[in-house]
């Protein structure tokens, strides 16, 4: 078989060459080692994956028993899955949001991602490599670095262009070909930024539509986890994969009766035609160089070639005036002093306060970068009753949904909005709605660039639609030279 044709395959040539008795799961489980082998530890040492699961190949190699017995469970039957290293897994992978404070942790059960995953018949892979604490450790840690896995390398330029961050192991992984797709997680930003740094699609779901039940946290009110891989199509067959109303998570209540378990259905290669789409222009292109502002245009040319009606030069300059994370520095000692009281004994920190204490004893492995933004949280009472957290949280959600994103959704009647690369993530987070970038081209340095599109809450199926119909249209994903 062709190295590079099996390397891009999608989940549905997989399925097909499954089908066939081409390949098995074990066969493609050992394909995808291989790269792994070959290429994350020797150079380029790409280092996105942190952990192999050792039951991989015998998960496989049930899976296709099964297949022969009683058929597929579905698209995900027999399909090797990365999972970023802060969604537990009931099984012999750690968990340490990248920590050496956590490498000795393992979860006493299933995230409900994983246990999703399980149900649809995927082999989870193994474990990726994290920016630390997912990002919310120091001001000055850069993005994919970790003390227990060292630093994520972006494929398209290894040690050159930034990774993205904090899912920049799944990212890194999903363009190196080292799985079929992988899952991040986000809070702001953490899935939208590698996509579009790696050159892949990445998905930020409404908050709600996957639990976060096991996943260690930063903020309830922004968390979610979210489907990554080389195409919208891998991306919607994963997506349907995790959905699900999940007791352990009041929020995914929310999500019945717009959840669906198929949204491959939706996907439509004139799904472009007739949409109403306003580009944020200011202050999110301001950044930009020229390279990137001409993919952006191009994007956008796609777009009313397509048929879509656009609306230009859309203005949210006030999100940088209430762009703090705030919230976040509140909500992450409730929300993880939650997760560590529950992790087994032998760990030695159950406590932010423990994992402060444990880095300074060991500063010169894991203080590499510091834990300024630790510090600043384990100060706050870890009741949410401070005045400037209520404030602060009140702010955030008018900001971006009613005087934000909202408004500009009704006031220019337009059903989605183009952000250029992640730029515009962190209002989207703040509103707790979903946003999809998808590969826009490589800029004059061969940096890749991603598009993102934003919706209303419970939009996905829109957003797969148009994304995927861009996707058709331009065909920009190139695989990175390793």
């Amino acid at each position: 078989m062709d190295a590079l044709q099996f390397e891009e395959w999608g989940i549905p040539d997989l399925q097909q060459a499954m089908s066939s008795g081409e390949l098995t799961a074990v066969d493609i489980t050992w394909l995808y080692l291989q790269r792994i082998a070959a290429f994350n530890s020797q150079s380029p040492g790409i280092h996105a994956v942190l952990e192999v699961n050792p039951d991989a190949l015998f998960i496989a190699d049930a899976l296709d028993k099964e297949r022969s017995l009683t058929g597929p469970r579905g698209p995900l039957h027999g399909i090797p899955v990365l999972l970023k290293d802060n969604i537990d897994t009931g099984d012999k992978l750690h968990t340490s949001a990248g920590s050496i404070a956590l490498s000795t942790s393992y979860a006493v059960q299933d995230s409900f991602v994983a246990a999703q995953l399980r149900k649809a018949g995927a082999v989870i892979l193994g474990k990726t490599n994290m920016t630390e604490w997912a990002n919310f450790m120091t001001e000055d840690m850069p993005n994919g670095y970790s003390s227990r896995g060292g630093q994520v390398l972006n494929p398209y330029g290894p040690g050159v262009h930034d990774v993205g961050g904090s899912s920049s192991g799944s990212g890194a992984a999903v363009a190196a070909n080292f799985a079929a797709c992988a899952i991040g997680t986000e809070t702001s930003g953490s899935i939208l930024s590698p996509a579009s740094q790696n050159s892949i699609v990445g998905l930020k779901p409404t908050v709600g539509l996957i639990s976060r039940s096991g996943i260690i946290p930063i903020a309830h009110s922004q968390d979610t986890a979210g489907p990554m891989g080389r195409t919208v199509t891998d991306v919607a067959y994963l997506l349907g994969a995790l959905t699900g109303v999940d007791e352990r998570d009041a929020a995914t209540f929310s999500s019945v009766s717009h959840a669906l378990t198929n949204y491959v259905s939706v996907l439509d290669e004139l799904g472009l035609r007739g949409k109403h789409i306003g580009v944020v222009r200011t202050p999110y292109f301001e950044d930009l160089t020229e390279s990137q502002l001409n993919l952006m245009n191009a994007a956008i040319q796609v777009m009313k070639n397509c048929g879509a009606a656009v609306t230009e030069s859309l203005c949210l300059t006030h999100t940088k005036e209430n762009a703090g994370y705030e919230v976040l520095v509140y909500e992450f000692k409730v929300a993880l002093n939650a997760y560590l009281a529950q992790v087994a004994v032998n760990v030695p920190v159950h406590s932010l306060a423990d994992v402060i204490a444990y880095n300074q004893a060991r500063s010169d492995v894991a203080l590499r970068f510091g834990q300024t933004i630790l510090i600043e949280s384990e100060a706050t009472s870890g009741t949410l009753t401070e005045p400037e957290y209520l404030l602060s949280r009140l702010r955030d959600v008018q900001s971006s949904t009613i005087h934000g994103l909202d408004q500009l959704f009704s006031d220019h009647q337009v059903d989605i909005l183009v952000f250029p690369a992640n730029y515009g993530a962190g209002i989207a987070a703040k509103a707790g709605y979903p946003s999809l970038t998808v590969p826009a081209g490589y800029d004059e340095s061969g940096f890749p660039l991603g598009v993102t599109f934003c919706g209303r809450a419970y939009s996905e199926p829109l957003l797969l639609q148009v994304g995927y119909a861009f996707e058709q249209a331009t065909k920009h994903r190139v695989p990175p030279r390793m």
